[in-house]
């Protein structure tokens, strides 16, 4: 388990997804004794833009966003992405099903689960990022995300 294990300084979190359907895949996060929800796209096969990213574990850095014209943490060597990140968000549905989305590939972060027009979501979505960033000031860590459905 790599929850807030640190061996050379080395900072380990996880996130367990719990589910994973058309309004979304909703999980929890947890690194140095932050816990918050998350909130990502619906598992399509890894496909660009339409797909939360495979589980597995990932080196996260914090690095410029042209997208948001700011830093951000970005996750490095996902297998056949690139860009993906973790920011504030609120809908994460199947666009093709007729959902609404916020969200291109990247993980959101809130401090509860809801709904949005009848659309599940993560909401106080920015008081989490805040939270989140504050804590890790800029630190690099690694990531292991989990599929709980696949336990």
């Amino acid at each position: 388990m790599y929850q807030n294990h640190n061996t050379n300084n080395t900072i380990y979190g996880t996130l367990t997804r719990t589910e994973t359907g058309d309004q979304g895949t909703f999980g929890r996060l947890s690194i140095l004794g932050f816990k918050s929800f998350t909130a990502e796209l619906p598992w399509r096969d890894n496909r660009t833009g339409i797909s939360c990213i495979p589980a597995g574990t990932y080196e996260v850095a914090w690095r410029l966003s042209p997208r948001f014209k700011r830093k951000t943490y970005w996750f490095k060597s996902v297998p056949g992405r690139s860009g993906v990140l973790i920011h504030s968000a609120n809908l994460m549905g199947d666009t093709e099903k007729g959902f609404k989305a916020q969200l291109q590939g990247c993980i959101a972060l809130g401090e509860r689960l809801g709904y949005l027009g009848g659309q599940k979501a993560i909401l106080v979505s920015m008081p989490a990022m805040r939270n989140f960033e504050t804590l890790l000031n800029g630190r690099p860590f690694m990531l292991e995300i989990r599929n709980n459905w696949e336990a």
